[in-house]
């Protein structure tokens, strides 16, 4: 049985074709996060003591209750801002699996996405699978700055999204340089 994908353009990810040089040449990898050094004993302690404890069943959907009130805290203590833990936190298991969710909760067939480009490498499939259409705009060089004018004019009555990291992915450029910026 041959199986077809449903993103059949999308190839080997840039994280693939960099781990396999790094490995190849014995490079130190900054593309991607592989802890290359053992694990802290007091942690791995630690999991064991909780599995021990009882601790080893699914988690709630949107992550335990305890954790998702420490973050809580610590936004608050660091920026002062109050979010609630049970309805403005979820916890997933990383990064590329919360964007992959936003992304399937929001976009629809023929909604608009606006992509800054250079993008993380999961942002054009994961916004194709789900019907949605991508509207590419290039950061400017060589600051990698948005084009407030470019992004004014690329929205129209079908955009649902606009993604936005700080610092950007993969150019690491922050939102400090995008401060002049007005609401489009």
């Amino acid at each position: 049985m041959m199986l077809q994908s449903k993103l059949p353009n999308v190839g080997t990810t840039i994280f693939t074709v960099m781990s396999a040089l790094a490995t190849e040449h014995n490079a130190i990898n900054l593309g991607q996060g592989f802890p290359d050094y053992p694990m802290d004993e007091a942690l791995t302690d630690l999991v064991s003591k909780a599995m021990q404890d009882g601790y080893n069943q699914y988690a709630p959907m949107p992550g335990h209750l305890a954790l998702r009130e420490a973050i809580a805290q610590k936004v608050q203590r660091l920026y002062g801002t109050t979010i609630h833990p049970d309805t403005e936190i979820t916890i997933t298991p990383g990064g590329t699996y919360a964007i992959y969710s936003a992304i399937t909760a929001a976009i629809g067939p023929g909604d608009e996405v606006i992509v800054f480009e250079p993008a993380y490498d999961s942002y054009i499939p994961n916004i194709e699978i789900n019907g949605g259409k991508v509207v590419r705009i290039p950061l400017q060089f060589p600051d990698y700055s948005i084009d407030w004018d470019a992004v004014r004019k690329a929205i129209s009555p079908r955009t649902k999204m606009i993604l936005l990291n700080s610092p950007h992915n993969p150019t690491g450029a922050g939102a400090e340089r995008n401060r002049h910026c007005t609401t489009p």
